[in-house]
């Protein structure tokens, strides 16, 4: 039971990566068969953005509702249709329409899944399954790629991804009498004990949420590692070319690294992350993005330390995002996870919707060098906020039983 749900989440995330890079691998020709200016590939995302940070805070009430696998279903179903509405939209704001339930169905089950598998599934599993979401993400420039070249054109891409959200749907609606059947982890089943409380299992509302001590550290470190990520993603290329003086393709190639390295370091992170803890990797990972960004920002005549340290900046961020999560029953209980998850989530697509634009705005002004800057604010904001929640977490559960080893948690996954 077990094995047979983690596999369908495991399959769940790499379709839920697929769509997140179609936009922007097809807009090229996408703004010109629609006849709108390329600027408009920004109304589009921001809807999308709107959508899914209104899904998120929603999600808390709609999954105690229904349960985290309807809730994951009929999500995935709302991006199915909203794909496929893209593959036959021959106007611009028929696109616009279908980005509404889209965003909806991304930040609803973004949320809903994250939690059922911090409540239910190891650490590692958290960093691999956000590993295999990069893959999808990687993957969809390649669909895009090849329904361009084949004939298909655009539209014909965003319908093959539909078509295989469709699929997943139905997999996910089979898969539902299963979730059910999964017992918390052993750690995430005595993560209340030393929570403040919510009051039972009722609906926690955002306002009581946002009360838990420690929330509003939670929210900034989030919003700034996602702000970082997103900067580093769209203006990376960008500040090698204008700044360093790196040729156009080698910036791109470089760039790209950073996206494989936040992947790889994934893939890699679940190996130990059990052992590590949640806070270690977070800590650590802040710890080698703030290396990263000191390479980038080094003085030297030669691009090298630059290049590397867009590497080892992809490599730090990788665990972040994963352990954030994962660590939100341990430090907040696990009947208030679900709400703190939703607010996570808004906080996360608020950061990566706003930051890349504000530096824009600011490398305009000063000009490109301030990029390690930007990011080193953003570095320094998001290890502060997350110390800080340690040692509040830390105060809070003093003298209290120590948490379930990763022994015993592996016992526990291998009997569930």
């Amino acid at each position: 039971m077990y094995s047979l749900l983690l596999s369908i989440i495991y399959v769940a995330f790499v379709s839920l990566g697929l769509p997140d890079s179609l936009v922007g691998a097809g807009w090229p020709v996408m703004h010109a068969d629609l006849g709108v200016p390329v600027a408009f590939a920004g109304i589009i995302t921001m809807i999308i953005a709107s959508g899914t940070i209104l899904s998120s805070l929603a999600s808390e009430r709609v999954t105690k509702r229904f349960g985290a696998g309807v809730v994951t279903a009929v999500s995935v179903g709302l991006t199915a249709a909203a794909l496929v509405g893209f593959s036959v939209s021959g106007s611009f704001w028929l696109l616009c329409l279908w980005a509404i339930p889209y965003g909806l169905g991304a930040g609803a089950v973004d949320a809903a899944l994250n939690n059922y598998v911090a409540l239910h599934y190891a650490a590692r599993h958290m960093n691999w399954l956000h590993s295999f979401w990069g893959l999808g993400a990687s993957i969809s420039p390649f669909i895009m790629s090849y329904a361009l070249t084949s004939g298909l054109d655009w539209t014909g891409a965003y319908r093959i991804v539909g078509v295989t959200q469709a699929v997943l749907t139905a997999v996910l609606i089979l898969s539902i009498p299963l979730w059910g059947k999964v017992r918390p982890t052993p750690a995430a089943a005595h993560a209340d004990d030393d929570a403040p409380s919510d009051g039972g299992r009722a609906h926690v509302p955002l306002a009581t949420a946002l009360r838990i001590p420690g929330v509003l550290l939670v929210l900034a470190a989030f919003f700034a590692y996602c702000a970082l990520e997103s900067t580093a993603i769209l203006w990376a290329s960008t500040y090698l070319v204008a700044d360093r003086g790196v040729d156009s393709a080698t910036a791109a190639a470089f760039a790209s690294l950073f996206l494989l390295g936040i992947t790889a370091g994934r893939f890699l992170a679940g190996f130990f992350a059990d052992r590590v803890g949640d806070k270690r990797l977070i800590r650590g990972g802040f710890v080698v993005v703030g290396l990263g960004v000191v390479l980038i920002a080094l003085p030297v005549a030669t691009p090298v330390p630059a290049l590397v340290g867009l590497v080892v900046a992809g490599l730090g961020c990788a665990p972040i995002y994963p352990a954030i999560i994962h660590s939100t029953p341990a430090n907040f209980g696990a009947r208030s996870s679900q709400a703190v998850i939703g607010i996570q989530m808004a906080a996360a697509y608020t950061g990566s919707t706003l930051a890349p634009p504000a530096y824009g705005v600011l490398s305009a002004w000063a000009g490109a060098w301030v990029f390690p800057l930007f990011l080193g604010v953003l570095v320094v904001l998001g290890l502060l906020m997350s110390e800080r929640l340690n040692r509040l977490v830390a105060r809070r559960g003093a003298g209290a039983p120590q948490g379930v080893p990763a022994e015993a948690l592996g016992a526990a996954e291998r009997k569930g």
